[in-house]
């Protein structure tokens, strides 16, 4: 095994993991201000991933592309969360799950009836083609290496806004005490169509970045939705910072295990079944590592109670 072969999957677990962070950012906020758990958070990845091969396939700019993710999946949220969400505030966590996953359906038949069943492609432009060599002799593609920088630089802004701005303290304030907050004369309603809206843009955009790498198809969002959960309970529910530490983990956790793990194997049994026990054992990783992280720090990471 290569050092250059182990730091490229590394890279492309960070990759992986810097996108999660962006739905799982979303997730957590929503559930940490309003107490609402939200299964649509994946058709919103969706909306942004369609929107965004839609408007770069009709104008050939991928940038506008990313710009109509951002602005499609935040109206999206808008529109849910006060037609749909805001009666589910006060409800039972049952009916709330009930709710959204009614929601899922609405948005693929609709996307199905929009765009149709076949997948839709988003080519990445030229700029962004190609590979470019890192220190150490390590080959990466540039637009993975885009992926993670802007990744990282989404996740800054938002510690950013949540520890320095107004609207920050108000949303570290609605975590701990919406009534309080109501009383001094915050509007609970705006603040909570607000995080609601940033929430869906942050998946949207995690949608179009990935829809590059991937084709753009109708339920694309639910396998990362469950990832997104996971994310969550490893870094606890409410929190930014465990949203991002989680995300790395689950990203490096599921991309390197598919890659070692066969690799270990190989050297206790034939190549053929050493790749499908690797593969296997791959899938379950990071669900034992939720596992172990509940065993000792039953609010994740970072949680709070």
């Amino acid at each position: 095994m290569s050092f250059t072969l182990l730091a490229e999957q590394t890279l492309n677990g960070l990759q992986f993991g810097v996108m999660l962070f962006l739905m799982a950012a979303g997730l957590t906020l929503v559930f940490g201000v309003m107490g609402l758990i939200n299964l649509a958070h994946g058709s919103l990845y969706m909306v942004g991933a369609f929107a965004a091969a839609a408007v770069a396939g009709a104008t050939g700019s991928f940038l506008l592309g990313l710009v109509a993710s951002l602005v499609c999946a935040a109206f999206a949220g808008v529109l849910i969360e006060v037609l749909v969400i805001r009666r589910l505030y006060e409800r039972d966590h049952l009916e709330q799950v009930l709710a959204t996953f009614a929601l899922i359906l609405i948005f693929s038949e609709g996307t199905r009836w929009v765009f149709g069943s076949f997948p839709l492609f988003l080519d990445t432009p030229a700029w962004l083609g190609g590979t470019v060599t890192l220190p150490f002799g390590i080959v990466y593609p540039v637009y993975r290496l885009a992926i993670i920088l802007v990744g990282l630089a989404v996740a800054l802004g938002l510690f950013w806004m949540i520890a320095r701005t107004r609207i920050g303290i108000r949303i570290r304030a609605g975590e701990n005490d919406r009534e309080m907050i109501a009383a001094l004369g915050v509007n609970i309603s705006l603040l909570y169509t607000f995080v609601f809206a940033l929430g869906a843009a942050l998946a949207g955009f995690a949608g179009a970045m990935i829809g590059a790498i991937q084709s753009v198809q109708v339920g694309m969002g639910e396998p990362v939705l469950i990832l997104a959960f996971v994310v969550i309970v490893i870094g606890g529910i409410g929190s930014i910072k465990g949203a991002f530490v989680g995300a790395l983990l689950v990203g490096l956790t599921e991309t390197l295990g598919r890659f070692l793990l066969p690799e270990f194997f190989k050297l206790l049994m034939e190549p053929s079944a050493a790749i499908s026990v690797g593969a296997s054992l791959a899938s379950m990783s990071i669900y034992l590592l939720m596992a172990a992280v509940l065993l000792f720090r039953p609010r994740g990471l970072f949680g709070s109670a």
